[in-house]
């Protein structure tokens, strides 16, 4: 006998704010993202009441739609910015140069010097050679070294490509105060949706055995930066943000007493994620055999349309379906002629059995890393459209 489709929508959201998406959508083509900034502003509230010690440098790579950057910078966030094309974005919107931090690891020595000349000098590093192009082109600015770290417990694991082991971060230390920079602080992130509160523990145990190293050798460290990895609310299940930075907050007093250094967290997903609902149309309810157990459900997004980060599964997007009665397994895909398009077949969600090819698809918590993950015209799809929700 077959169960019953089960979805808690407000579990996500309440009914009165489905039903203004919905009907707000109800004229726009699919797939297209809508984003409701009131979310955002209550995302970036609950960080600073819950950590006040900590400076915010929202991640402009999560979401980086104007009127998202533009509300933020109205709250009064800092920002973390990965490119000139986001910090000529910034300086459009009028954001001061002395809020922004030049957070990306790998960066040519000529965009060093766009973002010192514009302003900017609060450097990120991981590398000799990349502290080198910073002695050049930017000149006694502070620059903070990024730590390796596993990345254990996070659905998109940030491991491997980003940071330096501590061993050669205390030989970087030393070799930018040689040329003249500022040796500020150390960072290190412990991997995107992290879901194990532990993995910020090991992290500050071993910046505060650098930071003890660096006073001994005559360098005063004055900052850490933490990052991200707080979650957005998908359905694999996570502490309260309240948890995480009460147990954040005393790791940082355990490591480093009551008088701690500067604190600032680069927030993406946990302030956009939930903001966004992609509504998305079936193309086609298929089979592969007579027999199977299973549908084959193709939508007009994919993840080359903005829903990446499927990539193995790794994101489970709450996804909501209109319909009642019993339920139905299916294998979730994109419309691409790409074989690697395929978003869920492992982790199986369900359908209402009587859904139709044409209906409408709600797939939630998708305002972080969409549409700036999205293709531009792979097949000829356009890159995702987004819009504000009115207030």
């Amino acid at each position: 006998m077959q169960e019953d489709y089960q979805f808690d929508l407000e579990n996500y959201m309440s009914r009165e704010k489905f039903e203004r998406i919905k009907n707000f959508a109800k004229d726009k083509e699919t797939p297209c993202l809508i984003i409701d900034l009131d979310v955002i502003k209550q995302k970036y509230d609950e960080l600073r009441t819950n950590m006040p010690f900590a400076k915010v440098y929202y991640a402009v790579k999560a979401n980086p739609i104007d009127e998202v950057v533009s509300l933020l910078h109205k709250l009064g966030s800092h920002f973390d910015v990965a490119t000139r094309f986001e910090l000529d974005q910034l300086l459009r919107l009028g954001v001061s140069p002395e809020k922004m931090s030049f957070g990306n690891t790998i960066k040519k020595e000529r965009d060093i010097a766009y973002f010192y000349s514009k302003g900017v000098t609060l450097f990120a590093t991981d590398s000799f050679e990349d502290i080198e192009k910073i002695a050049r082109a930017a000149p006694r600015s502070r620059v903070f070294f990024r730590i390796l770290t596993e990345g254990l417990g996070a659905d998109w694991p940030l491991s491997r490509k980003f940071g330096s082991y501590p061993e050669m971060t205390r030989q970087l230390i030393l070799h930018a105060k040689d040329l003249g920079l500022e040796p500020y602080g150390i960072s290190f992130h412990v991997g995107s949706q992290q879901r194990d509160i532990g993995q910020w523990s090991t992290a500050l145990t071993t910046v505060a055995g650098i930071f003890n190293w660096a006073e001994d050798h005559g360098v005063t460290l004055k900052m850490i930066n933490m990052g991200g990895g707080f979650p957005a609310h998908y359905n694999d299940p996570t502490y309260p943000i309240t948890q995480y930075t009460k147990d954040i907050y005393e790791y940082l007093i355990s490591n480093f007493g009551e008088t701690l250094p500067e604190i600032i967290i680069e927030p993406g997903r946990s302030i956009a994620g939930d903001s966004g609902v992609i509504v998305t149309e079936i193309v086609n309810i298929a089979k592969k055999t007579t027999h199977d157990l299973f549908h084959w459900v193709f939508l007009d997004i994919g993840k080359f349309g903005g829903l990446i980060e499927t990539l193995d599964e790794a994101i489970k997007y709450p996804i909501y379906f209109e319909r009642t009665g019993p339920s139905i397994d299916i294998v979730l895909a994109g419309p691409t002629c790409d074989s690697m398009d395929i978003l869920y077949e492992k982790y199986r969600y369900e359908m209402p059995a009587g859904t139709k090819i044409g209906e409408r698809v709600y797939i939630l918590s998708t305002g972080a890393y969409t549409q700036s993950y999205s293709s531009i015209y792979f097949n000829g799809f356009p890159p995702l459209k987004a819009y504000i929700l009115p207030q």
